[in-house]
């Protein structure tokens, strides 16, 4: 039976508010009950974006996307990426030229890039020979002699600035499963390094150590033992509490694992082999960009598929986010603003001192491991900031937002549940839930490096043009409906 409208006001208010949060805040003022639901409209309430929605929700249309987003995330998830090689990146790298500089994100011109990016690429050149200073370097980077051109547009990724040139020694990746090739640069690990933007002489001559000792061990070490198959890596890295973007703990232990007995019969004397075994022992993140390659090579497996509206790059320059989506094909870059990255600082370092997030490592994300697989990591959180639980419900949320779940690839705290795989922008917008993403902070000038390490989030506005972009293309003379 209905309560009288009389009693209506006599009776304890227990309320689900569906609105703003001033809503419940009137409503606990005066003494009622109030449980806010986390809601908001799809498409953030813009009617050109509910209007694209509309258009990919048509029976006909919906149909062609489905089956498209089913073929998308097979690809990514029956992906067999196996390192099988070594080499430097003028040798490997589709593209790549003696005065070419590959790096992270959608593409920039030099003027327009961060401190980080502008200190990676005149340390770069200076390591090259381009240039025999810095400041020197600024001016041959300017010049117009340099070809600049993103990562992902040569089959690469590279954290951070991502900041690759020729000589720099690359992991090779071949994808069994659908025949294509992936490439990242060697990790400098976690010390001042060009990644992070830091570019004195320390750095050059680390990376003159690299292309000269550690990437040709490494080389003469796979052409001894042959190729590793990263999947089975990075299933039991996760299974040993590794998220494999920030938390590479156990995975660099596994990939050492798998390379030390070839690296131990390689040519090279005993001195330069402790050297590299030093090296490697110097930080956890050995293994990180090897992870970033095999996400690469099975998101570029489901590139191009027709109807289909499943991410298959983010990726951040420290000036814009962009992404790219299997149906749009090629290199159609939809960007917006790359957002801060809020998180534990190092000592000595404010908010304030930050640049803006950076890097292809979101291939990660976009794969879905790193911010997507939190829950099989916890500890994370002693690094990105937050809470164990926070942890375990970005995992969920993502659950919300993705197409499927990895059966390769598995989180035993919840009750081995896959990996959350194959973003479709319809659900982000549908949802509001954006991609988590979880990553370092680099300062803002150039110079100085890594200074502490978060979380963040794309921009809305890169799925809103996705979305448009889809509806346009898949109906291109149809009205959206009212």
């Amino acid at each position: 039976m209905s309560t009288p409208t009389t009693q209506l006001f006599s009776n304890d208010l227990n309320v689900i508010n569906v609105g703003l949060q001033m809503f419940e805040d009137d409503i606990a003022a005066q003494g009622g009950t109030v449980t806010t639901l986390d809601w908001t409209p799809p498409g953030n309430g813009k009617p050109e974006v509910i209007a694209a929605l509309d258009v990919l929700e048509r029976p006909e249309i919906k149909a062609k996307i489905e089956a498209a987003n089913a073929e998308a995330a097979d690809r990514v998830m029956n992906a067999k990426p196996m390192l099988v090689g070594f080499g430097r990146a003028i040798d490997v790298v589709p593209g790549m030229t003696p005065t070419t500089i590959i790096h992270a994100g959608p593409p920039i011109e030099f003027e327009r890039m961060s401190g980080p990016m502008k200190g990676a690429v005149t340390g770069a050149l200076v390591f090259e020979g381009l240039a025999k200073d810095l400041e020197e370097a600024a001016e041959v980077a300017a010049s117009g002699k340099i070809t600049f051109s993103p990562c992902h547009e040569h089959d690469c990724v590279g954290s951070m600035a991502g900041v690759t040139s020729a000589s720099m020694y690359m992991h090779v990746l071949h994808n069994e499963t659908h025949g294509n090739y992936s490439y990242t640069n060697l990790s400098e690990q976690m010390a001042k390094i060009l990644r992070m933007g830091a570019n004195d002489e320390s750095v050059v001559e680390r990376l003159i150590w690299m292309r000269d000792v550690l990437g040709p061990m490494l080389k003469e070490a796979m052409e001894i033992g042959g190729p590793i198959d990263l999947r089975l890596l990075l299933a039991q890295a996760l299974h040993m509490g590794d998220e494999a973007h920030n938390r590479n703990n156990a995975g660099t232990l596994l990939f050492f694992q798998a390379l030390a007995p070839s690296l131990l019969r390689t040519s090279f004397t005993t001195e330069q082999k402790k050297e590299v075994f030093d090296f490697i022992a110097s930080s956890d993140y050995f293994s990180g960009p090897v992870w970033l390659a095999m996400a690469k090579a099975g998101l570029d497996a489901a590139h191009g598929i027709e109807n289909s509206t499943v991410v298959t790059t983010m990726a951040r320059n420290g000036v814009e986010f962009g992404i790219r989506v299997s149906g749009l094909g090629g290199n159609h870059w939809l960007t917006g603003p790359a957002q801060k990255v809020v998180g534990p600082m190092f000592a000595g370092y404010k908010p304030e001192d930050s640049g803006l997030d950076i890097g292809d490592s979101a291939i990660s994300e976009t794969f879905g491991f790193g911010g997507f697989a939190m829950a099989a990591a916890p500890a994370i959180v002693a690094l990105v900031g937050g809470t164990v639980e926070e942890a375990v419900a970005y995992t969920r949320d993502m659950a919300q937002i993705t197409t499927a779940e990895n059966p390769n690839l598995t989180i035993p705290s919840l009750g081995f549940q896959g990996l959350p795989t194959a973003i479709d922008v319809r659900k982000v917008l549908d949802t509001g839930i954006l991609p988590v993403i979880n990553t370092a902070i680099a300062h803002k000038e150039a110079g100085i490096g890594m200074i502490g390490a978060g979380i963040t989030h794309p921009p809305a506005e890169v799925f809103e043009k996705a979305v448009i972009a889809l509806a346009e293309k898949l109906a291109p003379s149809a009205e959206p409906r009212a």
